[in-house]
C-alpha cells in the first residue's frame, strides 16, 4: 500500500462524516420548513425555494415530464410548499422527503391529465436519499439516450438548465453566448426530445 493511499479506517471516517453532514443538512431544512409553517416568513421561503426548486425541476424532468411544462410544475410545487407548509410534520418525514413527495404527486396529476405516460409511477417516497431507484433508473436511461442524440451545444445548455438548475442568464454567462442563443438552443432541444419520446411511446 502506498503511503498516501487511504486506509479502511480513513475511508470509513470520511463516509461517517459525509453521512453526518447530510443528516445535519436535512435537519436544518426541516427546521426551516417548520419555521415557515409558523411564521410564513418570505425570506425563509426564498431560501427553501432557492435550494429545492432546481432539484425538484431536475427530478420532474427525470420522471418524464416534458421540458416545456417542467418549469411550470416546479413553480406549482413550490407554491404548494408555501401554502401547505403547516401540514409538514418533521416527526414523520424530512423536509426533502415531504417536498419531493408533494412534487411527485403534482407531477403524476399533470401526467394523468395530459396522458404523457401510460404507466403508473411507483408509490414509494421520492426523496433521493431514501427512495428505490430502480424505476427512476429506467426513466433516467431513457432521458439520457434521448439527450445523447442532441447536438452538443443543445445538450450542453439542457444539462446546465435541468440537471444543474442554472438560470438562462447564468448559462449565457458561463458559456459566453447571448441569452437569446440559450433560449433558442433549449427550444430546439425540447422539440427534438418531444419527438423522440413520442416515437418511443
Amino acid at each position: 500500500m502506498q503511503e498516501d493511499e487511504p486506509t479502511g479506517g480513513e475511508v470509513n471516517a470520511v463516509i461517517k462524516i459525509t453521512e453526518e453532514k447530510k443528516k445535519k443538512e436535512r435537519d436544518e431544512w426541516s427546521a426551516r420548513l417548520t419555521s415557515l409553517a409558523e411564521t410564513q416568513d418570505k425570506a425563509t421561503f426564498a431560501a427553501i425555494f432557492g435550494y429545492f426548486a432546481p432539484r425538484v425541476k431536475a427530478y420532474i424532468v427525470r420522471l418524464g415530464m416534458p421540458l416545456a411544462t417542467a418549469e411550470e410544475v416546479t413553480q406549482e410545487a413550490m407554491l404548494s410548499v408555501w401554502r401547505k407548509s403547516h401540514m409538514f410534520n418533521s416527526a414523520k418525514a424530512s423536509a426533502s422527503t415531504w417536498i419531493f413527495t408533494l412534487s411527485r404527486n403534482l407531477c403524476i396529476d399533470r401526467m394523468r391529465r395530459e396522458k404523457a405516460v401510460e404507466y403508473e409511477l411507483p408509490e414509494e417516497e421520492p426523496d433521493p436519499d431514501q427512495r428505490d431507484m430502480s424505476e427512476h433508473a429506467i426513466i433516467e436511461e431513457r432521458m439520457q439516450n434521448a439527450i445523447a442524440q442532441l447536438p452538443e451545444n443543445q445538450a450542453q445548455v439542457l444539462h446546465l438548465s435541468y440537471y444543474e438548475g442554472k438560470s438562462h442568464s447564468e448559462i449565457a454567462d458561463q458559456l459566453g453566448i447571448p441569452l437569446g442563443s440559450v433560449k433558442s438552443r433549449l427550444r430546439l432541444a425540447f422539440s427534438k426530445l418531444k419527438a423522440h419520446w413520442g416515437e418511443e411511446e
